[in-house]
């Protein structure tokens, strides 16, 4: 399983005949008895509606699928092989979820949800291009509330912090106001995804989706893709001239082990 720009949908690929390939699209349905099978140009794949399935169970709409032969395997008979191929990159941790699809730029759409009257749930979208996070990103600073200060200075955390330097939370709202931005603590998610997801080393070339997720969940993503490289090809951004990481299907979703 390849990852695949947006728009191109499910393609099989014939490895054994040129890379011969075969959209999963019903003009290319050639029969329907006991399994599903496309053709094109005389070129056969059966047996696909399994593997078809679990992309879409799991929300894949673009992926390229490699076979040296006319049938995808069987395994077990079931769609769970094809679905825990997709998951490799997967961890669970209680609701929390974070993951980065095939796309040809870098985006993040991230949510959070805080129980707290100012904040809730805020959920910002952006793509990283054209300035982007210049405007949007760059001026949204981190916050904290004031009960859990002292906890934290004990932990040796927030030396540095200061009404000048952090967004102040009371019970009431906020201490040191008034925000950079209506909904300036999702964007400072952001922020730290972005800053987290460097580790890397390359950038990324994907859509980044997170919900409630946190540094922990975004170092764990980063750590699950370097040791699985089957998860991302690296490619050159020609108007940068340096390499990427284009990422393929790769999930951290809230309770599987790291």
């Amino acid at each position: 399983m390849l990852p695949a720009p947006p728009g191109t949908g499910i393609v099989f690929r014939r490895t054994d005949l040129d890379g011969f390939e075969i959209e999963a699209v019903s003009r290319n349905v050639a029969r329907v008895s006991y399994a599903t099978s496309l053709m094109k140009k005389g070129v056969l794949i059966s047996t696909t509606e399994h593997i078809l399935s679990a992309f879409i169970g799991m929300g894949v709409d673009n992926a390229i699928v490699e076979l040296d032969n006319l049938e995808l395997p069987i395994l077990d008979g079931s769609a769970n092989p094809f679905v825990e191929m997709i998951q490799k990159a997967r961890i669970r941790e209680g609701n929390k979820f974070i993951a980065v699809y095939p796309a040809d730029t870098y985006s993040v759409s991230y949510s959070i949800n805080f129980p707290h009257p100012l904040i809730g749930k805020e959920t910002f979208q952006v793509e990283l291009s054209n300035g982007s996070y210049l405007r949007h990103i760059a001026a949204a600073r981190t916050f904290g509330s004031r009960e859990d200060e002292r906890t934290m200075r004990n932990m040796g955390l927030i030396r540095g912090a200061s009404r000048e330097n952090c967004i102040v939370l009371t019970r009431e709202g906020v201490e040191n106001g008034p925000l950079r931005f209506s909904d300036e603590f999702v964007r400072h998610k952001v922020l730290d995804l972005v800053g987290d997801l460097a580790l890397l080393g390359k950038q990324i070339l994907g859509k980044v989706v997170a919900d409630r997720a946190g540094h922990a969940m975004h170092t764990a993503l980063v750590s699950r893709i370097l040791r699985d490289k089957t998860l991302w090809e690296e490619v050159t951004v020609s108007e940068a001239a340096a390499p990427s990481a284009h990422v393929s299907n790769a999930h951290v979703t809230a309770g599987s082990p790291i």
